[in-house]
């Protein structure tokens, strides 16, 4: 049987189907999943330990030796996204409250705006950018997770997040950087363990998650995608410009990482009267990913074609 290959025809297969699978349990079999033991501890319990297992693997992938103008450009978008997703998210909850507008609720639109698919960025640029591009995944792999996002729901005043649940997040992922800098056969062997993480704590997440929640945050979920890869995106790439860049690696970091599933969880753990709008806001992001995952290389191929069409004119001239 070829499930893996299956699974993986699916954009964004390898998070998308544990998660749906975990829902359709806990939807119509929530006590199959609660019977204690290892399996309870794995399959439903499971997702903040395997979160900080994944943080420390992906950790040891960030280079403290990326170049200067590698740097730059990488905080530059990055700040530039955590900049879009506040303002977004705060001008919606400042306008529709708490539970923001078609289903599109401030929390969600930062969850899922602040952060981006570092593996579908480094696909990218790897075929449309340079070698510049591809060293900005050091800084952009910072806001893999959900660190920046709750620094953002913090700065925004829309969360209560204390400074140590910041640095508990942190501390796992400088692990994963101190070991993966003093060992390059350590990086190797941490960075392969972070793929292999994500179905199974997101498939403790589906767990938690209702079936009809799901489906209701679809087109609220495509909504949201789509601001992220156009919105974000036209901020990203003009920030990516600003420093020099071409535009290419600005389109390549406007999408929606598939662990950002598991922000509204670290949210809802560190501000406990968030738990109910950080659980629905997950569904969102699961959709956002699947749309970011299919705009985001189009909109990257969109940037690289007119980048090209430019170059000759540029020889000319």
């Amino acid at each position: 049987m070829q499930i893996k290959k299956s699974i993986e025809r699916i954009p964004g297969g390898m998070m998308v189907v544990p998660l749906v699978i975990g829902a359709l349990i806990n939807t119509f079999a929530p006590q199959s999943l609660e019977i204690g033991g290892f399996t309870t501890s794995l399959f439903k319990n499971g997702a903040p330990a395997l979160i900080g297992a994944f943080l420390l693997c992906m950790g040891a992938g960030i280079s403290f030796k990326a170049a200067p103008q590698a740097l730059l450009q990488g905080g530059t978008i990055t700040l530039t996204k955590l900049i879009v997703a506040i303002a977004l998210g705060l001008g919606v909850d400042y306008l529709f409250g708490m539970d923001g507008i078609f289903g599109l609720t401030g929390v969600a639109i930062i969850a899922a705006m602040s952060n981006s698919n570092g593996g579908l960025y480094a696909a990218l640029v790897g075929e449309f950018g340079n070698k510049r591009d591809v060293g900005a995944i050091s800084i952009l792999s910072l806001n893999d997770g959900p660190f920046f996002t709750m620094i953002a729901l913090g700065a925004a005043g829309m969360a209560n997040i204390p400074l140590m649940a910041l640095v508990a997040v942190l501390v796992p992922l400088i692990v994963g950087m101190i070991l993966g800098n003093l060992d390059p056969h350590m990086r190797d062997f941490l960075t392969k363990g972070g793929p292999i993480l994500i179905p199974f704590f997101v498939f403790a997440l589906g767990a938690g998650i209702n079936l009809e929640m799901l489906l209701q945050g679809g087109l609220a979920g495509i909504l949201l995608g789509a601001l992220t890869t156009f919105v974000g995106g036209w901020f990203n790439i003009r920030a990516d410009r600003l420093v020099g860049g071409s535009g290419i690696a600005g389109a390549a970091a406007s999408s929606t990482a598939g662990n950002a599933v598991a922000t509204p969880l670290a949210i809802a753990q560190a501000d406990p009267s968030l738990e109910a709008i950080a659980l629905s806001a997950a569904p969102l992001i699961a959709a956002s990913v699947i749309t970011t995952a299919i705009l985001t290389p189009v909109l990257t191929s969109w940037v690289a074609k007119r980048q090209q069409a430019k170059q000759p004119q540029a020889a000319e001239e």
